[in-house]
């Protein structure tokens, strides 16, 4: 696919995605969404560790509400069921660990596309806002999923209903993202977390994804069953012979993601 509302590169084993519309703070179009799932799908083949991020002063106002004339026609649910879906479902499923960096304003469905990654990580001037009862809407994009496992009922409850702007640092001391970055140092820090990611040992980063996702459900018999399993596909990695002789050799492990 030729890519017009995103850019994607890959650089030693890290994908970067860009949501490129910044004219409109990078509002998710159709076209947006279906050139964002076919890149998550492709890095997913490819990289070894994937960022997404945005152009300009937002992350992602959400969805674009530009065509006044279609606004009495629009079939919502559809175009979650259709559109949105295949999107979240392809980030969230990503065999390889997914960072959003996000620079600027996350709104509405472009929060809760953030909070689809597995690591978030904010400039301290970015914000979160939940915007749905503002426009009549309730959180969608997997905003009432995500929010209650990151934050708890009670905040989720009152970020959904009264659609308060939360900065980069309550979202960090609330735990809805990793970490809030001083914006001088943002870029620099993401891109070293990703790196970090991306020369990581890949298998056991899968591992670590299902697992803390499996615990939410799973009973503690269930869990420890999973992660023996889990374990024992490491184990049998290049990645952990290599981790255990450049401990023993006091040097730093050279990963190859196998």
């Amino acid at each position: 696919m030729q890519y017009e509302t995103i850019t994607y590169s890959e650089t030693s084993g890290l994908g970067l995605i860009t949501l490129d519309r910044p004219e409109v703070m990078n509002a998710l179009s159709t076209q947006m969404r279906a050139e964002l799932t076919h890149a998550v799908k492709a890095a997913g083949q490819s990289a070894r560790a994937l960022v997404l991020t945005g152009t300009g002063r937002a992350f992602c106002s959400g969805q674009d509400l530009g065509d006044r004339a279609n606004i009495g026609n629009i079939d919502l649910e559809r175009t979650l069921r259709d559109e949105y879906e295949p999107l979240l479902r392809a980030i969230y499923d990503c065999p390889i660990p997914t960072i959003s960096a996000v620079n600027g304003t996350a709104a509405g469905a472009g929060a809760n596309l953030a909070l689809a990654a597995d690591v978030v990580i904010a400039a301290q001037s970015a914000s979160f806002i939940q915007a749905f009862t503002r426009i009549g809407l309730i959180p969608d994009a997997g905003g009432t999923y995500w929010l209650p496992r990151q934050i708890g009922a009670a905040r989720a409850m009152g970020a959904a209903l009264f659609a308060d702007k939360i900065s980069a640092d309550q979202a960090a001391s609330w735990g809805m993202i990793y970490k809030s970055i001083p914006d001088a140092a943002f870029a620099a820090h993401w891109q070293a977390r990703a790196a970090h990611l991306a020369n990581g040992p890949t298998v056991a980063l899968k591992g670590v994804k299902t697992a803390i996702r499996a615990s939410f459900t799973n009973t503690l018999d269930q869990q420890l069953t999973l992660e023996a399993q889990l374990q024992g596909a490491c184990g049998q990695t290049h990645d952990f012979k290599e981790g255990v002789i450049a401990f023993l050799e006091k040097r730093p492990a050279q990963f190859e993601g196998r």
